[in-house]
């Protein structure tokens, strides 16, 4: 691998004085394209291990596209031998296992040492078919764009590279005690950023980061806003809309009767992976000020935490336990295991509020998920959440991870149900808001800006012929 690298990936530029080029023909959208996940499958549970929002991407973006007539064949690593080689995930998506490594017991940070095997493997697949059979190569995360960069050289097409998260980035905000990413990360990803035709950020500001840090070509940086699913993550359930006005309970009411919450409390819901990098302890320091401060809430406060560990958090994995005992709260909280999404949405709706303190979030998938179920959102103003929620509106953003400003945003959920003088009606206003904003983020148009990206590579990459005019 370290040879290809040494040879491949410098930065194609084109000289001032070079005449304009034209390309011949319309720009197509490619017929099948490979995606590439190594170290998550599609098929993983999102909240366990390194499951997460990249997972529901790969997924929700692959459906998509083969409604538009664009096949996806996604390679990622067998984690164990019943799997089968091959796995319909949707019409038109497949999902092919490659073996690289043994099934268990490797983490993400020892995968670099299986690329080779993984690439091999990839490259076995290509070789039983017919020349042309790839029309593009579409990479997820720095250890995916290593194989599609030697994929799409080797196959002649175009590369298309999405971060979802960069080391420098990370290493810049890391959470106190959390492992700094190490410096074959950021160099794979310096390499990955000048070999790729595309780089397709999440945000604005994730495409000036990649400008910034990694020196970017700006004009190859499209930004194209992740997806929500629209028909799973909605404030009423499937079915429900089937009741005549007056027959249904609210949503959240529902909700709460069919996961065993109390009608009367203040949930503020943290559902993720448990890791320093989403601080879910700054969420259970901030409960337990307000606690402090009102200790008859103690009755009418309950904290779910939705997710298993995950990354640096395996070090610990009873950590946020241990937490919650110290700060005199475990009797408030309640740890539930990852749940699929039709479950997850029931969560969101029964919550009073999500809250996210993440130290850094490539876009924010979960917060536009709670949206869409009707649940505004409290968040670190970090990464593609300032996009993801509309501060005031949808939700509130909060500048740094002190506990006692989530307090302070958390307090007029707090004053809503304790207090007369409350804002009454704070959280269904919001909620409601935050349903029309989570509807502008349908992963059909997510899909269709893709598409469009995969076009522009397609077309650059065709043989230019000089214009006539110079």
């Amino acid at each position: 691998m370290s040879q290809y690298v040494s040879r491949l990936g410098q930065r194609r530029t084109r000289s001032p004085q070079q005449p304009r080029l034209r390309f011949p023909g319309p720009a197509r959208r490619p017929r099948r394209v490979a995606m590439l996940s190594v170290h998550t499958s599609p098929l993983h549970q999102p909240g366990t291990g390194d499951a997460g929002g990249m997972n529901v991407y790969i997924v929700e973006l692959a459906r998509e596209l083969a409604a538009l007539g664009t096949e996806v064949e996604i390679f990622t690593r067998a984690t164990t031998g019943a799997l089968d080689p091959v796995v319909e995930l949707a019409p038109g998506v497949l999902v092919r296992h490659i073996d690289a490594g043994p099934y268990e017991g490797l983490s993400k940070e020892e995968l670099p040492a299986q690329l080779c095997a993984f690439t091999h493997g990839v490259m076995q697949v290509w070789a039983g078919h017919r020349p042309g059979y790839y029309d593009l190569v579409h990479s997820h995360y720095w250890l995916s764009g290593h194989v599609g960069w030697l994929a799409a050289q080797r196959w002649g097409v175009p590369l298309v590279h999405a971060m979802h998260t960069m080391a420098k980035v990370k290493n810049a905000a890391l959470a106190e005690g959390d492992t700094p990413e190490p410096a074959a990360r950021v160099i794979g990803e310096t390499q990955i950023v000048q070999a790729a035709d595309r780089l397709i950020a999440n945000t604005a500001e994730e495409a000036a980061e990649l400008v910034r840090h990694y020196d970017a070509d700006p004009a190859h940086t499209p930004v194209v806003h992740p997806g929500v699913n629209l028909r799973t993550f909605r404030q009423f359930p499937k079915g429900s809309d089937k009741l005549r006005p007056g027959e249904a309970p609210s949503a959240r009411a529902a909700a709460r009767e069919r996961l065993g919450l109390p009608q009367d409390a203040l949930i503020p819901l943290f559902a993720g992976r448990i890791q320093p990098l989403k601080a879910p302890d700054v969420l259970l320091r901030a409960v337990a000020l307000l606690v402090d401060e009102d200790p008859g809430l103690r009755g009418r406060l309950v904290v779910p935490v939705v997710g298993g560990p995950s990354g640096s958090g395996l070090a610990k994995p009873e950590g946020l336990q241990k937490l919650a005992a110290r700060l005199g709260i475990a009797d408030v909280v309640r740890f539930h295991p990852p749940v699929g999404q039709e479950q997850l949405a029931d969560w969101y709706r029964a919550a009073s509020v999500l809250v996210m303190p993440s130290y850094s979030e490539s876009f924010g998938l979960v917060a536009v998920e709670a949206q869409a179920c009707g649940t505004p959102v409290v968040a670190a103003s970090v990464g593609g959440l300032p996009v993801a929620v509309r501060d005031g509106v949808s939700g509130r953003l909060v500048e740094g991870h002190d506990p006692a400003q989530y307090a302070e945003a958390l307090r007029p959920f707090v004053d809503e149900i304790r207090s007369p003088h409350g804002e009454r009606g704070l959280t269904a206003r919001m909620g409601e808001a935050a349903a029309r904003h989570a509807r502008g983020f349908g992963w059909d148009s997510a899909a269709a800006a893709t598409a469009d990206v995969y076009a522009a590579a397609l077309h650059e990459r065709r043989r230019p012929l000089r214009s006539l005019h110079g």
